[in-house]
């Protein structure tokens, strides 16, 4: 399971035009699920990115989590954060869950999100062409990776 967490300031999505999900300051996490994922893979990276201090607190310092600031999590499938780019110019993405499962373990992790770690989260549409309109604040994006096979 991969995971790019950006702190923003806002953040909207949309499908078809019409708006799905919007946060103001927190962060977006676009989760990418492999094949072979667990959800030992989940509760690590949900327990890591809701703990995770990067917002500044006032003297300036990166000191603060997303629930010490009263933040939002809008949390994205995103599949090509599987992409194999080694050969040729097309990325490959047999690494990726079949959708079934992604989506399980997709859902699980915005459940434990909210209902462990008592933070706003949000979704976008699991498969769907998203538009997504973010206001990155630093920038600040961290890149997470965790595997239990």
């Amino acid at each position: 399971m991969k995971a790019v967490i950006q702190r923003v300031t806002k953040t909207t999505l949309k499908v078809d035009g019409e708006l799905i999900s919007e946060i103001g300051k927190g962060l977006v996490v676009y989760l990418g699920v492999q094949t072979g994922d667990v959800q030992a893979s989940a509760d690590y990276l949900a327990k890591k990115i809701s703990a995770m201090r990067i917002f500044e607190d006032e003297n300036g310092k990166m000191n603060l989590s997303v629930k010490d600031i009263g933040g939002e999590i809008l949390v994205v499938s995103q599949f090509t954060l599987l992409a194999d780019t080694l050969h040729g110019n097309r990325p490959g993405f047999t690494e990726a869950e079949r959708p079934e499962r992604a989506n399980e373990l997709y859902e699980y992790f915005v459940s434990l999100i909210q209902n462990v770690y008592g933070i706003t989260a949000k979704k976008g549409v699991f498969g769907a062409d998203m538009k997504i309109e973010q206001h990155n604040d630093g920038p600040v994006t961290i890149l997470m990776d965790k595997r239990d096979v």
